[in-house]
């Protein structure tokens, strides 16, 4: 059995709710997330200081921008080497036309920002673009109900990991918020949060990596607990995926149990990770672990995460003698404007390999279910901290062997 840890993406928005009402946290939520992001972001709504550093938290990072804005005072928000490479310019440009006092630092459209005093200026419409990143959209529908005239916001263009826009307003709504959609735009009226209790639900993304080892071994029978059948993860739809691969969901009252189907493999496998990018790098181990031909789509966020996934993917694979790469718009024409990656091969090695982790928690696990296959070393194994500090402990204690 694993007790996963309670959802970083459910914890922080549950923190900036709870702290825009006015209220201690730690008196409403339960098993909240013991992730760095979700630490961080506790530490830096608690602070006193002025100047606010997220490190390479990029949920933090955006959410606190549009938190601080409606701040008093003069602050700085900044972050690590990587944060100030990731672009923060669509946030920005949206809080400054509602009424924030922002300046860039550094380089424009890029942290770290000085933030100043909010200044209503009567505008409550505002366009942003959705195909970079949806936490921009969550971090302004977050504060939404404390701006003046409320806001109704419009996602310009397609709209990338919809779920997670969804989760946001299904926890507004949970504390009380007036959300609703009209047509392709969301109407926030002005109010105030309540101050609710609420469960937070296990990591869907942090159970992917267990499926991804239950997919590669040859018997399984696996508790997860803390899982809920009615989810507002988006990556709750790694379920039929891993069907395909042989591993059988049966949820109980406190969590899921995995089984193997004996499904046999599928000859192929195709899928748009559009609205689950975070389980992209699981699926594509799964697939070199099994030697199943994919083809991946809806990965144009990966570029701009804690590394650039699809470069890195593309590098570590290779390792194990699987290949990873961008096909020609002409072998896909019956998928026009969709960029599509083709992963080809089985892994296999004959000295162990080395696998990167480039700072990114989701590679070092994501390749720690290779490990099923052999022996394998993984480089600066602490960077799962960030989003599920005790992965490691949770092997040895299911019986793998690590130094």
């Amino acid at each position: 059995m694993v007790a996963l840890d309670g959802s970083k993406s459910i914890s922080n928005r549950a923190l900036i709710i709870l702290a825009l009402a006015g209220v201690d946290p730690s008196r409403y939520l339960s098993r909240l997330s013991t992730s760095k992001d979700t630490v961080t972001l506790q530490r830096l709504l608690g602070q006193s200081e002025l100047v606010f550093d997220a490190g390479d938290a990029g949920t933090t990072f955006r959410f606190m921008a549009a938190y601080l804005a409606l701040q008093p005072g003069v602050k700085i928000l900044t972050g690590s080497a990587r944060m100030q490479e990731r672009p923060c310019g669509p946030l920005v440009d949206a809080l400054r036309e509602l009424g924030a006092d922002i300046s860039y630092l550094g380089k424009e459209g890029y942290p770290p920002l000085q933030i100043g005093a909010f200044q209503s200026n009567g505008v409550d419409t505002v366009r942003v673009p959705a195909g970079v990143s949806s936490q921009f959209l969550s971090a302004l529908l977050l504060i939404a109900p404390y701006l003046p005239q409320g806001l109704t916001l419009v996602p310009d263009g397609p709209l990338v990991s919809r779920p997670y826009l969804e989760m946001t307003l299904s926890q507004m709504r949970h504390f009380g918020a007036d959300v609703q959609w009209q047509g392709d735009a969301v109407l926030v009226r002005p109010g105030t949060y309540q101050a609710r209790e609420m469960v937070v639900e296990a990591d869907w993304s942090g159970a992917s990596y267990w499926y991804a080892m239950a997919a590669l071994a040859e018997e399984v029978e696996l508790k997860l607990e803390g899982l809920f059948v009615s989810s507002w993860q988006g990556d709750s739809k790694l379920v039929p995926m891993m069907e395909r691969f042989g591993v059988e969901t049966t949820f109980e009252a406190s969590g899921v149990v995995l089984k193997k189907s004996g499904r046999a493999l599928p000859p192929y496998f195709e899928q748009d990770f559009l609205e689950c990018p975070d389980i992209a790098q699981t699926l594509a181990v799964v697939c070199a672990g099994s030697g199943v031909e994919a083809l991946f789509s809806g990965l144009e966020t990966l570029s701009i995460k804690e590394t650039d996934r699809i470069a890195a993917l593309k590098t570590e694979l290779a390792k194990v003698g699987v290949s990873f790469s961008k096909l020609p718009a002409r072998m896909h024409s019956r998928n026009p404007g969709k960029t599509i990656y083709h992963l080809q091969g089985k892994a296999t090695w004959t000295e162990t390999p080395q696998f990167s982790t480039y700072g990114d928690h989701r590679m070092a696990m994501a390749f720690a279910a290779l490990g099923l296959l052999g022996t394998i070393k993984i480089e600066n194994p602490e960077v799962v901290v960030k989003s599920y500090t005790r992965f490691w402990e949770d092997l040895k204690q299911l019986g793998f062997s690590i130094e």
